[in-house]
């Protein structure tokens, strides 16, 4: 590198945060909320400060920006991505982002709520933290470093990059998601549009971790329909959609993994939401199995539980559809050993040792690849994602933007 960044990450995520942008994994319409495209709007304007000229936010709530090259010739074109959207799992209403200097390894008792504390033995990568700068929420709130902390080290890159002209690179592609918690980040993107042929997710964990596979995904949704009657002359005529479903849902906890149970490589079946009431329920499960044959044994079980049930209340209706979320982007990263390559050799220059490791979840990355764009995530350094305990080392976000520095000149062989 030719100076050492001057690095804005944490005042970036700070101000990203408190902008409620949370997503609802219900809404038919795309953006699934209005209030995501604040911070996209916002991320236009910065840009446009940078002094980026070709930037837009389109109809569809995509921020798109193209930095032009600094280098002759054909270079490969890179695009970095993260979403603007917070998972609803957790309020993102009123964020209060608390920076923690010189962080001294004793248990952080957050402020908003006496309840919340975020302990050392609960949380052993804050060991690695000691002594240097994390920030937090309130304690009434997710933080939203997932993935804000991604679009912070994005922004604070290019802004550097825009500052120091004479560092080689290849044209860079920005990318801003909405949607991405709700599994449909990518899903009105035309990626022909973006020219890009390689592309980075930053949605990553801890320092150093660089994630090519992902679980596949489905989401199986079961619809009780019981038989509604007067609880005084239920007698023979009532049958309860709520006993049904509740009878049905211990069944495949008991036959089926939990994420409460499973690490490393193992899938797991999730209830994620039951609702309704004694006529109607609705109960979605998250499948998740890093091999497809794995996540459609766990769907043929379930439909066979379902099955059963039905025998069991014939006067019910039972039906159970399964949906596809996204894959394992595995299979086409092999396709392209260059990335890999490229990346080793960024994470080597800039002094970060790489730790491999698939991600028990997925990015937009995974629907990327799929669609034409081969796509790896690097880390960010959040941690206790989608919960009050949400935190993120800034020394962390800092070697990040470092990578990319490194990442944009490897690629372009400089």
């Amino acid at each position: 590198m030719i100076n050492q960044p001057n690095y804005s990450v944490a005042d970036r995520l700070m101000r990203y945060v408190q902008i409620d942008s949370t997503s609802n994994p219900d809404a038919i319409q795309f953006p699934s909320t209005e209030k995501q495209l604040n911070v996209s709007r916002l991320l236009v304007e910065e840009l446009r400060g940078m002094g980026v000229e070709d930037v837009s936010l389109n109809p569809e709530g995509y921020v798109i920006a193209q930095i032009p090259a600094t280098v002759q010739g054909k270079v490969p074109v890179i695009c970095f991505c993260s979403h603007v959207d917070t998972a609803p799992d957790c309020s993102g209403t009123d964020v209060k982002p608390i920076l923690h200097t010189h962080y001294t390894g004793a248990d952080i008792h957050l402020p908003d709520d006496a309840e919340q504390v975020i302990r050392l033995a609960d949380y052993p990568y804050l060991h690695q933290h000691i002594g240097k700068s994390i920030i937090t929420a309130s304690g009434k709130t997710l933080l939203g470093a997932d993935d804000k902390s991604g679009i912070a080290i994005i922004m604070d890159t290019i802004a550097y990059l825009m500052q120091h002209p004479a560092i080689p690179h290849g044209k860079i592609v920005v990318l801003f998601t909405p949607d991405e918690e709700t599994g449909r980040g990518t899903e009105r993107l035309l990626v022909l549009e973006l020219g890009a042929d390689v592309a980075y997710t930053l949605d990553g964990g801890e320092l150093g971790s660089y994630e090519e596979e992902t679980f596949n995904a489905d989401e199986v949704l079961i619809t009780v329909e019981g038989v509604m009657a007067h609880p005084g002359y239920a007698k023979g005529k009532m049958v309860n959609a709520v006993t049904v479903a509740a009878q049905l849902v211990d069944t495949i906890a008991k036959e089926l993994p939990k994420p409460e149970q499973t690490e490393h490589r193992e899938g797991f079946v999730h209830p994620h939401t039951m609702e309704g009431n004694a006529e109607k329920i609705t109960i979605r499960y998250l499948i998740r199995d890093f091999a497809l044959e794995g996540l459609h044994q766990f769907e043929k079980t379930i439909q066979s539980i379902a099955k059963e049930s039905a025998l069991a209340y014939p006067a019910a209706r039972i039906t159970c559809t399964v949906k596809e979320q996204y894959r394992n982007m595995k299979p086409i990263i092999d396709q392209h050993p260059e990335i890999l390559q490229n990346t080793k050799a960024a994470y080597q220059r800039a002094g970060v040792e790489m730790n491999i490791q698939p991600v028990r979840g997925g990015t937009d990355g995974s629907r990327l690849s799929y669609m034409g764009l081969p796509c790896t995530n690097i880390f960010t350094g959040m941690q206790a994602i989608h919960s009050k305990h949400e935190w993120i080392g800034v020394s962390d976000m800092e070697r990040a933007v470092d990578v990319l520095i490194e990442l944009v000149q490897v690629w372009a062989g400089g």
